[in-house]
């Protein structure tokens, strides 16, 4: 078998060549960074990242492995995967796959032998920026033509959302491992939910009933919850007026929280905007500032849009501030259980020090 081959093309026309991981192919999408040391099997399957192709800036990637466990969802959403150095036999006794027969497995391409800092350099100083990864074995690469590939691809006009949430309703109920079963039924908005949102509102004795993102909201209310989770997701909030609209009809009745697009999502009902960032806060190590409680936490995010807080209304207040760029990470009603903040407090991966969002949550219900 011919050795795999690969190159990643920027739409400003640089050309990065490297070694072939996982299936020959060629995608296209924007390219995002993620300085995460570790979790790069929960990066691979976030659904936030569809539309995108993923650099890992931790130079060293697969040394632990992957396997069924260590999953956001049931497939692998980013357009193409890009590292330093792939780790090909990997050390841990949970350890399944290596990171280019996961790959393989779920017909996504990547490239390794890359000067990763470089490109993350490029990205910091230029902003995020279209691309196309092609990972071949024989035949050479049309470089003109990736150029071209990646120039056409608008990441902001695409609607990702409807890609990625669920088809139908279902529930998943309280875990063995609950603190108590509450009886307490959550209405989860999927607009491409991580699976540990889920498992973390279970945790806590609840009932969670995933409903497509577009789901109406008479609908939701046919089922009785007694509160509204509204997920991450991958694209542009701008796009998804009609979600809002049915979150502004659920919050006169009900209790809400959003999570990173959810968060945007809320940011939009409150009367605010969104902005896109230059290039995005995507890790497990940003620290934010919980303006009530007067405490930093160190969080894991993965977003390239942020609220515009000069946008939002009387009734609302900033709670939670980015220590490196000073951009909007949670607001709240003055007076209704509604909140939501732009991270991922169920911390899958990276540091938990957020998970009281989560019963600050369930004891408004």
């Amino acid at each position: 078998m011919a050795q795999k081959r690969a190159v990643l093309v920027l739409s400003d026309g640089s050309a990065y060549f490297g070694s072939g991981l996982g299936a020959p192919s060629l995608r296209a999408g924007e390219l995002v960074f993620n300085t995460g040391m570790t979790g790069y099997q929960e990066a691979l399957t976030d659904p936030s990242y569809a539309g995108q192709i993923l650099l890992m800036t931790y130079p060293l990637i697969g040394n632990y492995g992957l396997n069924h466990e260590w999953v956001e969802s049931g497939k692998v959403h980013v357009e193409g995967f890009c590292v330093r150095q792939d780790y090909g036999a990997p050390h841990h006794i949970k350890s399944e796959h290596n990171l280019d027969s996961y790959l393989s497995d779920n017909g996504i391409g990547g490239i390794s032998g890359i000067d990763t800092r470089a490109l993350t350099r490029k990205i910091r100083t230029h902003g995020v920026m279209p691309a196309a990864l092609e990972v071949f074995e024989e035949k050479e690469a049309d470089i003109s033509a990736l150029v071209e590939k990646a120039r056409a691809t608008d990441y902001s006009q695409l609607d990702f959302v409807e890609k990625v949430s669920t088809g139908k309703m279902y529930s998943s109920h309280p875990s063995s491992n609950a603190q108590t079963i509450s009886g307490k039924k959550v209405a989860l908005l999927d607009c491409g939910v991580k699976g540990n949102i889920i498992h973390e509102l279970n945790k806590r004795g609840c009932e969670v009933m995933v409903f497509p993102a577009f789901t109406k909201a008479d609908e939701i209310r046919s089922f009785s919850p007694n509160g509204v989770v509204v997920s991450n997701g991958p694209g542009d909030p701008a796009r998804l007026g009609s979600i809002v609209a049915e979150m502004k009809t659920l919050m006169k009745d009900y209790p809400l929280m959003g999570i990173c697009l959810g968060h945007q999502l809320l940011g939009w009902a409150a009367g605010s905007k969104t902005y896109k960032l230059k290039f995005g806060h995507r890790g497990g190590n940003h620290p934010v500032l919980d303006k009530k409680l007067g405490r930093v936490a160190i969080t894991t995010q993965n977003h390239g849009f942020a609220v515009d807080e000069a946008g939002l209304g009387p009734d609302w207040e900033i709670t939670h501030t980015n220590l490196n760029d000073k951009t909007n990470e949670g607001i709240a009603h003055k007076s209704l259980p509604i909140f939501s903040v732009q991270y991922h407090p169920e911390a899958h991966p990276g540091p938990r020090d957020s998970m009281y969002l989560f019963d600050q949550f369930v004891k408004s219900l």
